[in-house]
């Protein structure tokens, strides 16, 4: 294990909040591997940079020595998470959740070591609860201080529906903690509230004899696991790391794939870098302290001095966090791709072809077939922003009919997308 200060450096680095310092302290100096907990709904499996803020963080603590395990909420996933819902979720199936959980697996080791990580799915506990434990958990924790979730006391005040079912899933994902006997649980600051019943669960069942189902429970983790380490019955309840919310490329909203504002780990090189080109300025620094390990400081004065060109280290920053997932020729064929494309204003030396078996096409019709646009109205919505052009003249009439040569022509939509049509 390294030294506790430098431990402490690397674990506070882009973290919101910590509860508490000091119990993370005393945990670290035990000189023991810490059980490190994140949980993972699996209604959303394709990860976006948004996502790696925490499986990052996750990786830090593997760099540790300490034990990661991504936990993924199969059982509480068909209930759906309600923090910062105004209205119920719709339940989730139970094949959904199978098909989502077996994605988040497929995805999760471009970040975490494989070897190192422990994949554990919370069903394998929460289906052994029954009416026993059930009836038990829901004791232990009270009506009046679930609505001190802000969530669910906004949707109580104006007469909006919360269903029995909402309250239970901050109510199972604090019996994780307490089944894991987690040291630390790690979320998104939106989750905080459902860290903090973790942690008051863990005192709640340390004050009194282990129950019968919740032995049950830690017996299945512990097969789970393939672990054979069994805590003492009062061991510190978790410490709470909160990470920051990422916005998306244009700021403000988060990322999100419904305000397509996102980049996704499992896109092309060229286009996580160009995407990555396009944030501001001043979320370039954010994106640095968030997604890569990188002195972004000593980075950041040198900007400031005027020693190094905002554009030079936004670059840097694409290339790094290109590299990461798709290594480092990928990264670096992203890179001279968008200074061809932009920089010089040429054309990529590689792009896709459509093949058409007909004289002339719609130029609609046309962005449709080359996946450029999903209907009529989307490709019609960027003719009139000016975003389409063929050969290098804008397309500003969504009526124009393009005549297709054996020569073809290049057809370009937005700043990174191109294709050459030809006739077939």
């Amino acid at each position: 294990m390294k030294p506790v200060e430098e431990q402490l450096k690397l674990i506070k680095r882009g973290a919101e909040e910590i509860i508490n310092p000091d119990e993370l302290k005393k945990k670290l100096k035990r000189g023991n591997p810490l059980i490190v907990k994140a949980g993972f709904d699996p209604s959303a499996p394709d990860i976006h940079l948004g996502h790696t803020v925490l499986l990052r963080k996750l990786r830090h603590f593997q760099q540790l020595g300490h034990t990661v395990c991504f936990l993924i909420g199969d059982f509480t996933g068909r209930i759906g998470d309600p923090s910062g819902k105004s209205k119920i979720r719709k339940q989730l199936t139970a094949t959904e959740v199978k098909e989502n959980a077996r994605t988040y697996k497929k995805q999760i080791y471009k970040i975490l070591d494989r070897e190192k990580t422990k994949v554990v799915f919370n069903s394998k506990w929460c289906a052994k609860l029954g009416e026993e434990g059930l009836f038990d958990l829901s004791a232990r924790y009270t009506v009046a201080r679930m609505l001190e979730r802000d969530d669910f006391r906004n949707r109580y005040e104006n007469n909006a529906p919360i269903s029995i079912l909402e309250f239970l899933y901050p109510l199972l994902q604090g019996y994780d903690s307490v089944v894991m006997e987690a040291d630390v649980e790690l979320g998104g600051t939106d989750q905080k509230f459902n860290l903090l019943v973790g942690r008051g669960l863990q005192k709640n069942y340390a004050a009194g004899p282990i129950p019968g189902y919740l032995e049950k429970s830690m017996d299945a983790f512990r097969k789970e696991t393939g672990s054979d380490i069994r805590r003492k019955k009062d061991f510190d309840p978790q410490v709470i790391i909160t990470m920051p919310i990422l916005e998306g490329l244009y700021g403000g909203d988060k990322m999100s794939k419904s305000l397509d504002n996102y980049v996704g780990i499992d896109e092309e090189p060229e286009e996580m870098f160009g995407k990555i080109m396009s944030v501001s300025d001043e979320l370039m620094w954010k994106y640095y302290e968030l997604l890569t390990d990188l002195d972004h400081v000593s980075l950041r004065k040198s900007v400031e001095k005027g020693t190094t060109h905002p554009r030079e280290s936004k670059a840097a920053l694409a290339e790094t966090i290109v590299e990461e997932y798709h290594g480092r020729e990928g990264a670096r064929k992203a890179r001279r791709h968008f200074e061809t494309v932009f920089g010089k204003k040429e054309l990529p030396e590689e792009m896709d072809e459509l093949r058409v078996g007909r004289e002339s096409a719609g130029v609609l019709e046309l962005m449709k077939e080359a996946g450029f646009a999903k209907s009529n109205s989307e490709a019609r919505r960027l003719v009139e922003q000016n975003a389409v052009s063929l050969d290098g003249e804008k397309v500003d009439d969504p009526g124009t009919e393009v005549e297709i040569t054996v020569r073809g022509k290049v057809l370009k939509v937005g700043k990174r997308r191109f294709c050459r049509v030809l006739r077939a």
